[in-house]
């Protein structure tokens, strides 16, 4: 067996994890020094320092005035979670579902709220639905960026501003590295730890007006948990969207949160956060071009994600294995390259075809995505060269 030689150069910073993903450049825990640790979140400092989180937040994404913005707890999962339970069910619901999320809050409306009038729209892992056939005269619910297919909507186009119904958005993959058009949702949910690198555990839920009006004036027919209820007495409950939350937060991971969005701030804010991402995206994109063995799961250009990018193995030697075989293969492609400590976290998400995904949002340095590339390519190599010794 000819081995093939290793390259020279190795990434800087080997975490390409799709979440939490890796820390903004620079970061140290002394970031952390001015925390408010030991003190309660409803004091003068705690509610001040989650109120400058909100703020900022909706400054750097560019929220319209009139919109709430809540941190709430359980990640981008319980913000979703906290939209479906409390708003579905005055209406019809469209769900839209191509990746293991999507499907995840189908199987939540499905089983779990057990709606009647439920219409789901659906695709395989790297296609995107007909987005012709979404009906808006009811409440849609969909993911903006499929995490675990690599696969987005390309724009809010297929979203009428006259719509009859919410449109309920989970954008964790997409917030601060793609343009979400605020006017087109009405509910958004991001995690901290997906473009910013943040620490796991908190979520954020922004609300358009008519998402408040349609809480203010609808109560769903089931039991609302404590850390689901944003109402009482048929009003909103406004402290959650000025820094009074739910359950207790990690100040810790707040202040985590607030130097990651002052790091935003400083190299150019939103416009500069997409670059980079694009840019990051970018690099894989021109080693897919150069690469025989190598392609996207999204089948379209204009769907490709620019933060979690997934890939598919099309030589045909890995192509003719059974899919148990595949996965190995594949499993053993992302052991060897994190063995060699140049990339950590990149496999296929566990749902979804076997393959590689790789994290290319913000917090991710061009630099080191270019020193990867080349690893990525001795690995199949050194793998097929093993495959063809045992044949």
């Amino acid at each position: 067996m000819t081995e093939t030689a290793k390259p020279d150069l190795r990434p800087a910073n080997p975490r390409f994890s799709s979440g939490p993903c890796t820390k903004r450049p620079g970061w140290t825990p002394d970031a952390l020094r001015d925390a408010a640790l030991g003190r309660s979140h409803r004091a003068k400092v705690g509610k001040g320092k989650l109120k400058q989180a909100i703020d900022k937040t909706r400054a750097l994404l560019g929220v319209p005035d009139g919109y709430r913005i809540g941190i709430v707890p359980a990640s981008d999962t319980g913000a979703v979670e906290m939209a479906l339970w409390s708003l579905l069910g005055a209406r019809g619901v469209h769900m839209l579902a191509w990746e293991s999320f999507g499907s995840g809050w189908v199987s939540d409306v499905v089983k779990q709220l057990k709606l009647d009038d439920v219409e789901v729209l659906e695709a395989d892992y790297g296609q995107l639905p007909d987005l012709d056939q979404v009906e808006f005269n009811r409440d849609v619910v969909f993911t903006w960026n499929g995490t675990t297919s690599g696969v987005r909507v390309p724009n809010g186009d297929f979203i009428p501003s006259d719509r009859a119904g919410l449109t309920i958005c989970d954008a964790t993959s997409a917030a601060f590295a793609q343009d979400l058009p605020f006017d087109k949702l009405d509910v958004v949910t991001f995690s901290w730890q997906k473009v910013l690198g943040g620490e796991g555990g908190h979520g954020v839920l922004v609300l358009s007006p008519r998402a408040v009006e349609r809480l203010e004036t609808y109560t769903p027919p089931w039991p609302l948990p404590k850390i689901f209820r944003m109402t009482k007495g048929g009003r909103l409950i406004e402290g959650i969207f000025e820094g009074a939350t739910i359950n207790t937060p990690s100040m810790l991971c707040v202040e985590d949160y607030l130097d990651a969005l002052g790091w935003a701030e400083q190299i150019g804010g939103l416009p500069a956060l997409l670059q980079r991402a694009d840019e990051n995206a970018g690099v894989v994109a021109d080693f897919v071009a150069r690469t025989a063995w190598i392609d996207f799961l999204a089948e379209r250009p204009e769907t490709r994600s620019n933060t979690s990018v997934c890939l598919t193995i099309v030589d045909p030697r890995f192509k003719a294995l059974s899919e148990d075989r595949q996965a190995a293969f594949a499993k053993e492609l992302v052991a060897v390259v994190e063995a060699e400590g140049v990339a950590l976290d990149i496999g296929a998400y566990r749902d979804a075809p076997a393959g590689l995904r790789i994290w290319t949002g913000a917090t991710v340095e061009k630099s080191d995505l270019e020193a990867l590339m080349p690893w990525l390519d001795w690995a199949f190599k050194t793998q097929i060269a093993v495959l063809e010794s045992a044949a």
